[in-house]
Order: structure tokens, then sequence, then C-alpha cells
């Protein structure tokens, strides 16, 4: 079995399938996106998963094998709450206030130390260089620090990212009329506790009360499909 992010139609799945199959000849392969590995890995066979990581989706399925998703349409198109997008958030703050001639703040200084820029405007050249998204998805750890230190700017970013992340699943859950369990996995999610905090209130907020964070990897969620026959 293989679960990956961009696997969003049945073209993407044939694809990566025939990608592995000319590593391992005449095994079976089942090819799933991601979320649902994080749902598994929960031990959860039906409910919401959410990935927060260098990107973003929620996807879930209901006890009659209905599926819905939110989000997940990489950095161009969303990825709103995800690693990349925090980081983005960062860069465009520290520009925001240079342009309006006002102090750059823990979260300013940092990045400007973090990316090696001498000015706050050398960041716009330095963002469109084809550094990558996890390049930007790895700088996300500034603005937690920085809202630790008591920038404002950063907490708006930690406070808008949570906000973004419970929208996804309550577009889910509006198509599936089901609210629980909610199981989130992704780096950003795992690793960062304030976020946790936010997440889980806000969707609590809303009505789902069984919220969990992975402690495990998701490729635990594997056994969980084989043992329990769910593919």
């Amino acid at each position: 079995m293989a679960g990956s992010g961009g696997v969003d139609t049945d073209d993407d799945a044939g694809a990566l399938r025939q990608l592995i199959a000319g590593q391992v000849p005449n095994a079976r392969i089942d090819v799933v996106h991601d979320t649902r590995l994080i749902l598994a890995a929960g031990a959860a066979s039906t409910g919401i998963a959410v990935i927060a990581g260098t990107g973003s989706v929620a996807w879930g399925l209901d006890g009659g094998g209905r599926q819905a998703r939110s989000g997940g349409w990489g950095y161009l198109l969303g990825d709103e709450g995800s690693g990349y997008w925090v980081g983005r958030e960062a860069v465009r703050a520290t520009l925001h206030r240079f342009n309006r001639a006002e102090p750059l703040g823990v979260l300013g200084e940092s990045v400007l130390e973090a990316t090696g820029a001498q000015k706050p405007e050398e960041l716009i050249a330095l963002f469109h260089r084809p550094s990558g998204r996890r390049y930007w998805a790895g700088q996300a750890h500034l603005v937690f620090k920085a809202a630790g230190a008591g920038d404002s700017g950063a907490q708006r970013i930690i406070d808008d990212g949570a906000r973004y992340l419970c929208g996804l699943v309550a577009d889910v859950a509006s198509v599936l009329g089901a609210h629980s369990p909610v199981i989130i996995g992704g780096g950003l999610a795992v690793h960062q506790p304030k976020l946790q905090e936010l997440i889980k209130a806000g969707l609590e907020k809303d009505g789902f009360t069984d919220v969990r964070f992975l402690s495990v990897d998701p490729v635990h969620g594997v056994d969980y499909l084989l043992r329990t026959g769910a593919l």
C-alpha cells in the first residue's frame, strides 16, 4: 500500500501505482491519499482526517462509505494553515511592517536572520527563487517562537492558521453529517502545541468532541487498514 499527497484522481493513483510496480513486480499495490492513512493511524475506520504539514487538507469517510474532502489544492491555490502558508505569512508580515515604516519586531528580525537577508526588501527576490515549499515550511517555527515572545503579528498568523484548519474540518462535516472522531497529523500540527490548543478549542466550540493528534507515524495506518480489511 502507498499513501501520498497529490493522489486526487484515478489517473494520479494509476501513475503512482505504475511507478512503484517497477520496483516490486507482481505485487498488489493499493494507492490511497495520505489522509486515509492519517485516519487509520488514529485507529479510526470512519471520521475526519486532517493534515497540517507542508500543505493542508481534510478528508472524511462515513459509515456508508461516502467520502468528502476540503483543501489539498496545493500552495498556489490554497494550503491555508500549512507550514508553507505560515512561513509565507511571516514574510508577508515582515514586508508589510517594512512598507509601513514600522519596527520589524521579533518576527521580522528572526525572518531576516534565518534567511540571511540583510534588508526586508531582499525577501521579495529570495521568496521567488526556486528554494522550494519545504524551505519556507521549515521557517514556520519562527512564527511560533515569535508569538511566544509576545509578537502580536505572529500570534495573528497562528490564530488565522488554526481557524483555516478548523474550517476544513467543518467543510467535510457539512457534507458527511459526521463530527467525530477528528484525527490530525502532519508535522506542523503534531509539533506545535500552541496550534494544537487553538485547533482543539475551535473544533470543540463547533461541536467536535473527539479530537486527536497523532502520536505515531501515519505509516502505522497501513497495518490498521490491513487488519480491519477496510480497503
